[in-house]
Parts: structure tokens; C-alpha cells; sequence
């Protein structure tokens, strides 16, 4: 984490731990308060390259399951990048400035994936930078989450999965009430006060909540590899297109899709019992194999975790056992209710 940022988010009463902030003091009580007020979170569970360079358009739509080539100046997308066997190595935010294109990204696989990337540039003339150090990324929601930009002078795009730029950065607004805010470091620190007159600050983990909530899954470095995107709910999203040509894992990922052969499904669950990405599922009714695994997790209001799952929909009506047939009691429920 950059160290300016880092003594700024420490400074407001934030606790660091790994590189990400954990709290600022009260778990559940910044839970509540993301449930119905403004709050602003530092991602620092993300990072952010960029792919610049005259093929860089070509290059990420040959290789992404999302249709780049189509992606205007102001869009924001999802999209993933497979394996040859149609599993997700990462998932992306992908958005544009005015010379790149950029990738967000979970940051326990930014640098091997943009080492990975950069294995197939080839002759293209593609530069891929990472900007963690030098760019920061907050996030903002809540029902005064545009009269706040509006308070410390940002713009506030008007339409979901848009974006909007100013002097230092960049606004991305993800749906009716979130936001998200790509800064350089430097101003970072000066607009992070700024936003804490209005908002109250939360950790990281709040943030990954309000990602449950909103249905969005994220790929990270404990499930790496182990998903179609279908099974994540990439298509709903927008994050596949089926009508573009070839990318790493197209053939499988299109034939899933066409004869119908998803068999796993994405969920929100809850449980007593503390959840982490990669945590195998099981069903009573079958228990001598894994029918599911956990994709997110995060502290839930009230207690418990909540988490976003990858279920076989054979075993999605009843309740599942967590890590161990016999283990911790998993309740599920639709991604859209």
C-alpha cells in the first residue's frame, strides 16, 4: 500500500492489516450504517491496470470474454479472463481513460495475472502497467452518495456501469447507489477527509458485503480456475458476450451456454460460521463430494457471514454443510430476491 495513503487511512481511525483495512473500529456498527446511510470504503482489496498502447483494444478483446472492441469512451463492463478450459484465472472491472484501457482487478492476483497477460503481447504494441502505487480507489454508496460528490466537487454519471472523469481520476458508477472513485495517490489523501465530512468511513469487508448484495462475485487467488463464468453469473452481468470471436476458453464457455449444460449456479448464502473464498460445500443427501464452494465472504449485519456461493442446482432447495459433510449449517437463497 502506498504510504501516504496508507498514514491517511490510519490518521482517520483505520485499521490495516495484510494491506487492507480491516475496520475503523466497529464492524457491525459500520455494517448498520451501510444498510441505510452514506459511508465510504478505501478498496484496498483492488487494483488497477492499464493497457495502453494502439493494440491495446484488440489485444484485451482477443482475450477477454467481454466485447472490448465495443466498449465507448465513458462504459464500464465486466468481463473475466479463462483458461483454455473455460475456467475464470481472473475476473475485471474494465473501463477507459483517455490513453488506456483499465483493469481492476482482486489484488492477491494482480501480479501474476499481469505477468500472465504480458506473456501474450507477443508483437502487439501493448504496454501493461500496474498503478497500484500510484492510484488509489474508494468506494462510495448510499442514499447521499451523488449529493456527496456533488460536495467535494466529482462528477457523478447519471447511468449504471458509466463513468465520468476529473482532474485527478476517475468516478464509475456501479449501480443506483454505488460508486466508485480512481484516484491519484496524492489527491487521495487530500479528498479522503473530504468525503468522511459527509460519509462514515468503513473497511474493506463492508464494501465486499455490499458486492454480496449486489450479486457481484469477484474472482481471487483461492478460486482461481475453478469457474465457467456461467456459473458466476458473468452473462447476467454483461461480462460474456457470445457474439464476439475467439479468446482463451470461448469454445467451452459458448457450448456450455448453448446445450444448456450449467449445472452450478450462483447464490447468496448466510452462516453462524465464519466463510472464506475456496470453502468447499456439501450436501446431506450426497456428502461424498463437494456439490458447491464459496466464491465471496464477508461479516454479515446482525452477525454471521454472508457469501456468495457456486451451487449445483440438484442440491440448491435444501440446506448445505460447510467445509465437511456434518459441518456448519449454509442456508441459500436466489442471487435476484
Amino acid at each position: 500500500m502506498n504510504p501516504i495513503w496508507q498514514d491517511s487511512l490510519a490518521a482517520t481511525g483505520g485499521h490495516i492489516v495484510n494491506g487492507e483495512v480491516s475496520d475503523f473500529g466497529d464492524v457491525q456498527a459500520e455494517l448498520a450504517t451501510a444498510q441505510m446511510l452514506t459511508i465510504a470504503s478505501p478498496l484496498t482489496h483492488l487494483r488497477i491496470m492499464d493497457v495502453a498502447g494502439v493494440d491495446a483494444g484488440a489485444f484485451l478483446h482477443s482475450q477477454l470474454t467481454s466485447d472490448v472492441r465495443h466498449l465507448a469512451s465513458d462504459a464500464v463492463q465486466h468481463s473475466a479472463w479463462c483458461s483454455a478450459k473455460g475456467r475464470m484465472l481472473a475476473s475485471f472491472l474494465v473501463f477507459r481513460s483517455a490513453t488506456a484501457y483499465r483493469l481492476q482487478v482482486a489484488a492477491d492476483l494482480q501480479t501474476t495475472i499481469g505477468k500472465r497477460l504480458q506473456m501474450f503481447v507477443l508483437r502487439s504494441q501493448v504496454t501493461i502497467v500496474d498503478r497500484s502505487d500510484r492510484e488509489q480507489l474508494i468506494g462510495l454508496s448510499g442514499p447521499q452518495a451523488v449529493l456527496v460528490l456533488e460536495q467535494v466537487g466529482l462528477p457523478a454519471p447519471e447511468v449504471a456501469m458509466t463513468s465520468a472523469p476529473f482532474a485527478a481520476g476517475i468516478v464509475i458508477r456501479l449501480d443506483s447507489a454505488r460508486f466508485e472513485i480512481v484516484v491519484d495517490s496524492n489527491a487521495a489523501s487530500e479528498l479522503w477527509p473530504q468525503l468522511l465530512a459527509y460519509a462514515r468511513p468503513v473497511g474493506t469487508p463492508v464494501w465486499q458485503w455490499l458486492d454480496i448484495r449486489a450479486g457481484v462475485p469477484s474472482i481471487t487467488r483461492r478460486t482461481a480456475e475453478e469457474f465457467v463464468p456461467q456459473m458466476a453469473d458473468f452473462e447476467r452481468l454483461g461480462g460474456v458476450s457470445f457474439h464476439k470471436g475467439c479468446y482463451p476458453g470461448q469454445e467451452i464457455i459458448a457450448r456450455t451456454q448453448y446445450l444448456g449444460k450449467v449445472k452450478r449456479h450462483l447464490f447468496r448464502a448466510h452462516a453462524a460460521a465464519l466463510l472464506a473464498p475456496g470453502d468447499a460445500l456439501f450436501s446431506p443427501a450426497a456428502p461424498e463430494r463437494p456439490c458447491g464452494m464459496v466464491a465471496n465472504a464477508a461479516p454479515a449485519p446482525g452477525g454471521g457471514y454472508d457469501a456468495l456461493v457456486v451451487v449445483q442446482e440438484a442440491f440448491a432447495a435444501g440446506t448445505l454443510d460447510l467445509g465437511a459433510p456434518g459441518g456448519p449449517c449454509l442456508q441459500l437463497e436466489p442471487v435476484g430476491s
